[in-house]
C-alpha cells in the first residue's frame, strides 16, 4: 500500500493563505496589531508543497489575558474554511517580548531567530530591527522544551515504537523525522536555517545515523514518497536511533543551570530504549 495523497500546495498558493490570516487577525485586533509577517520556509525559501506549514507570525502592542483564545479561534475559523488551511501555523508575541528575547504568547526562540533575520512583511510596520536575537543558549533550551512537550508524551513514544500511522501520513512522517535536525542544525550553527539546510548538515557528517531513513522523508518531502511498508521498515529500524543522537548531542550542548533538561532528556532517552 502507497502512502496517503497529501494536498500540494505551491508558494504563491501558500502566500495567499497567509495574507489571508493575516487581514483576518487584523480586523480581529484592529489596531493592537503592530505587523503580519510569512515565516519559515515562506520567508527564507525551500517551501516543499506537499508538506511545509504556512507560518504567520503576528506582533502585537500588547499582552491581553485571553489573547491565546482569541487567536486560537481565529486560527480554527481559518482552517475550517477549506482543507488548504488546515497548514497554516501561527506565532503570536507583544512587541515588548520580542525587543526583549522573550515569549509571552506562542512564539519559541527559534522562530523569533527566523521573524529576526527572514521575516517577510505582510502588513503593518517592519518591526524586525526591534526584535532582540536569541542567544545560542536560549536557542538550544527553548528547543529541548518543545522537544520534551511534544515528541516525549506517551502517545507519540507509542508511535515511534510501532510507526505504521507515521508511515501514511507523508506530513507527520517528514516532522517525526526531520524535526530533530532542524534542532541539531540551529544548536550547531546558531541559524535557524532551512529543513534542506539541516539535511545537508546531517548528511555532511561521518556515518550520518539514520541516513537512509533522512534521504526518504527528503524525498517525501518533495512529493515522491516510498511505499509506506517501505517507510515503516525504515521507521522501525532508524527512528529511535535518529532521537537517541539528537539526545546525545543536545545533553552535551547544555548550558549550567539547566539539569531539569537534562533529566527530561535522560528519562526521555531511557523510555525510548524501553520497548
Amino acid at each position: 500500500m502507497n502512502t496517503l495523497p497529501q494536498q500540494s500546495l505551491d508558494t504563491d498558493s501558500a502566500t495567499r493563505i497567509a495574507e489571508d490570516g493575516a487581514r483576518l487577525f487584523q480586523r480581529t485586533f484592529t489596531d493592537r496589531l503592530v505587523a503580519a509577517y510569512a515565516l519559515g520556509s515562506l520567508a527564507h525559501g525551500g517551501f516543499a508543497p506537499a508538506v511545509s506549514d504556512i507560518d504567520l507570525a503576528l506582533v502585537l502592542t500588547d499582552r491581553h489575558h485571553d489573547d491565546d483564545r482569541t487567536v486560537h479561534r481565529v486560527t480554527l475559523e481559518l482552517q475550517e474554511r477549506d482543507s488548504s488551511h488546515h497548514r497554516l501555523s501561527v506565532f503570536w508575541n507583544s512587541l515588548p517580548a520580542l525587543r526583549t528575547d522573550r515569549e509571552d504568547g506562542r512564539f519559541p526562540a527559534v522562530d523569533r531567530l527566523d521573524l529576526k533575520d527572514s521575516g517577510r512583511l505582510l502588513l503593518g510596520a517592519d518591526v524586525r530591527q526591534d526584535v532582540r536575537q536569541p542567544s545560542v543558549d536560549t536557542l538550544v533550551t527553548d528547543s529541548v522544551r518543545f522537544a520534551l512537550r511534544m515528541l516525549a508524551p506517551d502517545p507519540v513514544l507509542a508511535e515511534f515504537h510501532h510507526p505504521e500511522r507515521l508511515a501514511s501520513d507523508i506530513r507527520r512522517f517528514t516532522k517525526a523525522v526531520l524535526l530533530p535536525l532542524r534542532f541539531l542544525y540551529t544548536a550547531a550553527t546558531a541559524d535557524c536555517g532551512s529543513t534542506d539546510d539541516a539535511i545537508r548538515h546531517h548528511l555532511a557528517q561521518p556515518s550520518p545515523v539514520a541516513e537512509d531513513l533522512v534521504r526518504a522523508a527528503t524525498r517525501a518531502r518533495y512529493g515522491q514518497p516510498d511505499p509506506a511498508v517501505h517507510l515503516t521498515e525504515l521507521l522501525h529500524a532508524g527512528l529511535v536511533p535518529l532521537y537517541l543522537h539528537y539526545i546525545d548531542t543536545t545533553l552535551l550542548r547544555l548550558p549550567p543551570g539547566t539539569s531539569d533538561l537534562s533529566q527530561g532528556l535522560i528519562t526521555w532517552r531511557t523510555r525510548l530504549l524501553d520497548r
